[in-house]
């Protein structure tokens, strides 16, 4: 039985959400991507709040260059926001999707602006 690609995701998404889990100490930092753009979101899942966000929709910058460095704009973005909002610790929610290209990118480039996980 073949699984559609949505399909598939929503079941590495729950059973990587089985584990993976925000707290007011190490909130889950979360990623999402859609063919236009990419979102990250920093939530306590104990309180049910996202505590910050950003997105390359929001962002200026973002528009009119490749995906990647989209994602990089992103991950920057979210660190020092979240580094403003006094949060340094998370825990990576890749969301279903595969550690790679612009998940990664976004990753590594939160990492590079000084938010540990």
């Amino acid at each position: 039985m073949a699984f559609s690609r949505q399909a598939r995701r929503q079941k590495i998404k729950t059973r990587v959400r089985k584990k993976v889990a925000g707290t007011p100490v190490r909130p889950r930092l979360s990623v999402y991507r859609s063919n236009t753009g990419m979102y990250a979101q920093i939530i306590d899942d104990e309180a049910g709040r996202t505590l910050v966000s950003a997105s390359s929709l929001k962002d200026k910058k973002a528009t009119g260059i490749p995906k990647i460095e989209q994602a990089k704009l992103v991950g920057t973005a979210i660190a020092e926001k979240a580094k403003a909002a006094g949060i340094e610790l998370v825990v990576f929610d890749r969301n279903g999707y595969l550690y790679h290209g612009r998940v990664k990118a976004l990753a590594e480039a939160a990492r590079a602006a000084g938010l540990n996980f």
